[in-house]
């Protein structure tokens, strides 16, 4: 009785004017009586709150809490909370709810069969007796029987754990088999089977089949949910699914804990057949109907392809396997994905310049000028020139961000600075990770500054520049650990003097860092590009860009001019295209304002050459006829420009609320204004609409690893599984760049997530002093 006391006085705390109750007092009546259930669940309390659940019911205006109520987990009942031992009389015992009285008796309390069957309903008033006594003294079953494990084990020497006690049975209860042998005041028990733990799942699962079959028609124990839910609910999962395609197997939604949760959400299991078969079918149709859509609504189009530049293994041999990415760049500043194409080993320029026309003619294969150029990662002097060539109307050009990530290639092989700075760091790496006292000791310091430790990735290869860099950069990133892992007393006189030297060596240091900022300067620029993804008129303010950076790295360290310009000047002319020159000109966005007021295409900043090249371009991109016409708008744009009050919408920039930087307030000005207010100039429009919404990258939809595992597989088995795997990259890729920007970067956002608190980069401590020589 004094947990029945507790349990109502437990509701009555905090009761409002009126009967009613505040949102704080509703909370604490809540969390008293679910404190006074788990301590009764435990043993320490009343038998009714295994039946009774506590409820916060919510206002449906404002939702906040307004009162508590008691909630029968056997028939969905819910009562009032002010008295909860009354509750428990009038519903359970009484006889009131229709689960109760069903519920099956623990196999452990049920009586032994009687020998005498005839004899057991001889005498009326014995069973009204029987029954009186049953309802005065009604004895709740406890949910799991104790099983005497003396029963099974042979005679023991010792006595019996404390962990294995004797239920207490009354004299009458004894004698008359009923349900009395467990009394409503017997202390907890703990489950002792002759198969130990893993029993007690069986009997579970035997206690509800007999459960089942005495109340077939018991209320559901989840929630029910209707059949348009349920296929709301599959229609959101098989999405989620195949936007995570290739990282989300298929194979794992029958895995025993996911079937699991469906269950308990009240949800069917779901056919991974299903899945993979008719609705990605549905899904995939519906995804090509409307890409289809988009492109035929564009007067013209650019193919973008990624992916040719495959990874070589060692020994230089091109050995993995490849997904190019084709998608489709629209005018509007959108892009749809078309298909994917899976190369391994070294891929032939002929064979990229077949893949690429074949994808042109299947997308509009009664009209090919639609298609105004392609850009990719690959092959510009041959398979991209030569498309150019046979089709006089395309501008094929490179990847810009592929073209930067190339400079760094060129630094490390040609500077010798960077090459004398990446061989002592692999000397150095090759020998702390080559000693295992050294090893540790230097993971011991990382951990100690930095808060985590990583080995040196020192390249196997001479011939990685990739892992070069890393290298650089790793060093710089533990110049503490490395000073103190150096001079640890412990195997400081078995340091190798030339080990020892180069680390207290200051010219080591100063290089690393004059290496480190210049390759952070292009890499960032790279990083910029794949995530802005500029056009083709922003290409020539690109280059110059980068020459002014390095101008001010080079004064920063006091570097000679000439060897790194030369080297940035040999890879702008391998990327450079003519139509570069002619969208700047030709793009409103970078009108210079003049002294008297005009806003005119910024001539003065082309080379003659490229003066040159404005020129040839456009008449190759215009008729025969019209080359002469053309020419003379172009005269008439360069003497004349564009009326200022337009100049200046297309140039109006505003802040980026999420990123912070300024950002154009209408991207697609630049060409509207050709189509619209500058329509007059018919020959010159048609080539400046059609060059300057042209992409300077070709990054699009990136496939993940599994997934390219899982293609290669499909595509090495079965013709029906290659068009599976197909389906689902389309629907995967169609979605993923219906929704840019908001989850394309799902591998950048769970390494911010995982990272270290205090994973700033402990990078240049930079020391300024001449370095004229290097």
């Amino acid at each position: 009785m004094a947990e029945e006391n507790s349990g109502s006085a437990a509701t009555q705390v905090g009761r409002g004017p009126g009967g009613g109750m505040t949102e704080e007092e509703a909370n604490k009546r809540y969390d008293g009586l679910i404190t006074v259930r788990n301590k009764a669940i435990k043993g320490k309390g009343a038998w009714y709150w295994a039946h009774l659940e506590p409820m916060l019911v919510r206002n449906s205006d404002t939702g906040l809490p307004k009162t508590v109520k008691l909630r029968c987990t056997l028939c969905d009942a819910v009562f009032s909370a002010s008295n909860p031992s009354r509750t428990a009389s009038e519903h359970l015992k009484r006889g009131t709810c229709p689960n109760f009285s069903s519920l099956v008796k623990p196999i452990a309390s049920l009586p032994p069969p009687q020998q005498n069957h005839r004899k057991r309903n001889s005498s009326g008033g014995n069973r009204a007796a029987g029954n009186a006594s049953a309802s005065a003294n009604y004895q709740v079953p406890p949910p799991l029987p104790i099983v005497d494990q003396s029963r099974f084990l042979p005679e023991l020497s010792y006595p019996l754990p404390l962990s294995t006690p004797v239920p207490a049975v009354s004299s009458s209860s004894a004698a008359h088999g009923g349900p009395g042998m467990f009394t409503q005041h017997h202390p907890p028990t703990h489950m002792v089977l002759s198969g130990g733990k893993e029993d007690l799942g069986a009997l579970a699962m035997l206690e509800d089949s007999v459960k089942k079959l005495k109340s077939p028609k018991s209320s559901p124990a989840g929630p029910t949910l209707s059949k348009t839910q349920i296929d709301s609910a599959f229609d959101l999962l098989a999405d989620w699914v195949y936007e995570c395609c290739g990282t989300v197997s298929f194979s794992s939604l029958d895995h025993p804990k996911f079937r699991a949760f469906l269950n308990h959400v009240g949800l069917p299991p779901i056919s991974r057949r299903e899945l993979a078969g008719s609705r990605l079918d549905a899904k995939y149709n519906e995804a090509k109907a409307e890409s289809d859509a988009k492109i035929r609504d564009a007067m013209f189009f650019q193919l973008a392809a990624d992916g040719w530049t495959g990874k070589k293994k060692q020994g230089g041999h091109f050995g993995e396997q490849n997904l190019v990415t084709l998608s489709v760049n629209l005018p509007n500043g959108t892009s749809v994905f078309r298909k994917t194409v899976l190369t391994s080993g070294y891929v032939p320029s002929k064979y990229a310049e077949d893949v690429l026309w074949d994808t042109v003619t299947e997308i509009c294969p009664n009209s090919v000028h639609q298609c105004v150029g392609i850009v990719a990662d690959k092959f510009k002097s041959k398979a991209l020139r030569n498309l150019e060539s046979q089709h006089q109307w395309m501008v094929n050009i490179s990847c810009q961000s592929r073209a930067f990530n190339k400079l760094i290639k060129d630094f490390a092989k040609e500077l010798p600075f960077f090459k004398n700075a990446s061989d002592n760091c692999a000397r150095l790496a090759n020998f702390m990770n080559s000693k295992s006292q050294v090893r540790n000791a230097l993971l011991k310091y990382q951990v100690q500054e930095y808060g985590h430790a990583e080995p040196l990735r020192a390249p196997r290869e001479s011939s990685d520049f990739e892992m070069a860099v890393s290298l650089v950069e790793d060093v710089l990133n533990s110049t503490k650990a490395i000073h103190l892992a150096a001079t640890d007393e412990s195997f400081k006189s078995s340091l190798p003097s030339e080990v020892g030297d180069l680390v207290r060596n200051p010219r080591f240091w100063i290089e690393l860092n004059v290496v480190y900022s210049l390759v952070d300067v292009v890499k960032t620029m790279s990083r910029e590009i794949e995530a802005e993804k500029p056009r083709v008129g922003q290409c020539l303010p690109l280059w110059e860009e980068l020459r002014v950076k390095v101008k001010e790295w080079r004064s920063r360290y006091h570097v000679a001019e000439g060897p790194v310009e030369k080297i940035i000047d040999r890879r702008f002319q391998k990327n450079y295209h003519p139509a570069w020159a002619a969208a700047f000109i030709l793009d409103p966005l970078y009108l210079v304002r003049d002294s008297s007021g005009k806003y005119l295409p910024p001539f003065k900043l082309l080379t003659p050459d490229q003066e040159k090249d404005v020129d040839r371009l456009i008449t190759r991109l215009v008729s025969r006829e019209e080359a002469h016409i053309a020419l003379m708008e172009l005269m008439k744009w360069r003497t004349e420009g564009l009326e200022p009050v337009y100049a200046q919408a297309v140039q109006l920039k505003q802040r980026d609320a999420a990123t912070g930087k300024m950002r154009l307030a209408n991207p697609q000005s630049s060409r509207l204004v050709w189509e619209t207010y500058l329509a007059g100039f018919k020959s010159l429009g048609k080539v400046a609409v059609r060059l300057i919404f042209l992409h300077a990258t070709s990054s699009g939809f990136k496939c993940n690893w599994p997934l390219t595992r899982w293609v290669g597989g499909a595509q090495s088995h079965s013709r029906a599984g290659t068009d599976r795997a197909q389906k689902l990259m389309f629907v995967a890729a169609h979605s993923k760049m219906e929704k840019r920007g908001e989850w394309a970067n799902d591998e950048e956002r769970d390494a911010e997530l995982f990272s270290l608190a205090n994973g700033e980069d402990d990078v240049l401590n930079e020391v300024y002093v001449d370095t004229s020589s290097l």
